[in-house]
């Protein structure tokens, strides 16, 4: 019963809900008290010194928001992509192929048009705004739309959309570093390098790997000049993800231990036996260590990523003051490669390299799945925003193009989310359906 009264904290409507009302908020706070929105997010709490060269780094809410909670978001999306390349979606080239091929479609299509309409300007190294897909508003509108489209899609959408999410900390990492300072990279990678021999010896306790994953790996990355979020995708990465016992040994042993316990069934008293406490607290530690450290590190985060973290960075990147002037920034080539690479790109991309790896029988769509489904989950990955936002902030240092780059995001984000949802409506039901 307990399971199920908490079970909305992991529906991905509640999160694409609080991501609606963050931005909404945002939005209004921005418009309606333009300087006290500004002065709370970039007013400077302290200067932080990270130890490593002379480098200070002035701490608001803004950089906590996107270099301190983002990183903790990406190191759920490691874990996430690990899981899915172990024993998920990712697991096999059967079972990757079709979506990872689908999500470089969905990732070279935007970039590319992007480039098209700004190259020459200025705004060009904006291209990797539009490849981006926000996961917790994709599945939300999939999750509304319900029993007309499979479950099979479902599947096929969090695949694509983990394999976006793997080719946008690829880009991050790539294409908007500024400048890399070696001695402090050198440190974080010795940071990563304790955690990954700590795996290997058997080393299961999240401290441990919290504590040197932050005052080492994202530290060290934050003075590097490397974006602190790769640091929570590389820590993630060190994390183990093997049982300590298996299975059928957790149930032999859980066996024994209940069936000594049954003795104390019958017992009246609150108060229990030494005997039974120590073997309640022996039947805790052998089901820690038959459990995945792993998928135990993704389910606690998962409430945390996002309830919480995804809709602070709405709330402190979506307050976009809009006036008359943004009426003529329409025609702006940033907001037309934005617009043109979410709401085209995005689902020819997906469609056409989805349907190449068909033509080329190296895969084949998911049970029940139909190319208007398709069609629909590539309109729906077209809503870029949380991530788009935190790209738009990297590829640009000009507050006016960040401005309109966010404005861009919000309407394509919007018109690609209600086209999808109108696809999908109108797709026959499967015998497969969303639970």
């Amino acid at each position: 019963m307990s399971s199920q009264k908490w079970q909305w904290l992991h529906s991905p409507i509640t999160g694409g809900l609080l991501l609606v009302i963050a931005t909404t908020s945002a939005l209004l706070w921005a418009n309606l008290a333009p300087l006290h929105y500004h002065h709370f997010w970039h007013e400077t709490l302290w200067d932080m010194s990270t130890g490593l060269g002379d480098k200070a780094h002035a701490i608001n809410f803004h950089k906590i928001a996107n270099e301190f909670l983002m990183a903790i978001f990406f190191f759920f999306i490691g874990l996430e992509i690990k899981r899915e390349l172990l024993d998920g979606e990712l697991s096999s080239f059967q079972k990757a192929a079709l979506p990872l091929f689908a999500a470089l479609g969905g990732v070279v299509f935007p970039a590319g048009i992007y480039y098209l309409i700004n190259t020459g300007l200025p705004s060009a190294n904006g291209w990797g705004i539009p490849m981006a897909t926000d996961i917790a508003f994709a599945l939300g509108v999939l999750a509304i739309v319900g029993s007309r489209v499979p479950l099979s899609l479902k599947i096929f959408l969090s695949a694509l959309a983990i394999g976006d999410d793997l080719m946008a900390v690829i880009v991050i990492a790539l294409f908007y570093t500024d400048q890399i300072f070696v001695n402090e990279l050198l440190f974080g990678l010795a940071g990563l390098a304790i955690l990954g021999i700590a795996n290997r010896l058997g080393v299961r306790s999240p401290l441990f790997y919290y504590t040197i994953g932050l005052t080492s790996v994202w530290v060290s990355f934050l003075a590097s000049g490397v974006h602190a979020t790769i640091a929570g995708v590389a820590v993630a990465f060190t994390i183990p993800s093997r049982r300590e016992i298996s299975m059928a040994d957790y149930l032999d042993q859980a066996k024994g231990l209940l069936n000594e316990l049954e003795t104390e069934r019958h017992c009246k008293e609150d108060v229990l036996s030494r005997h039974a406490i120590k073997a309640l607290k022996k039947i805790k530690m052998i089901s820690f260590q038959a459990a995945n450290p792993l998928q135990l590190k993704e389910e606690a985060l998962h409430p945390l990523a996002t309830l919480f973290i995804v809709p602070f960075f709405a709330l402190g990147n979506a307050g976009i003051m809009i006036d008359d002037s943004m009426l003529a920034e329409l025609t702006n080539p940033i907001v037309l490669g934005i617009a043109a690479g979410l709401i085209i790109g995005k689902p020819l991309g997906i469609f056409l390299f989805t349907k190449l790896l068909t033509l080329l029988n190296l895969g084949q769509l998911p049970s029940g799945v139909t190319w208007s489904h398709v069609i629909g989950a590539g309109f729906l990955a077209g809503m870029g925003f949380t991530m788009s936002l935190f790209i738009t902030d990297l590829a640009f240092k000009e507050e006016e193009f960040q401005i309109i780059a966010k404005v861009a995001v919000l309407i394509a984000s919007v018109i690609s989310g209600i086209i999808g949802y109108i696809i999908l409506t109108r797709c026959k039901p499967a015998n497969k359906l969303i639970n």
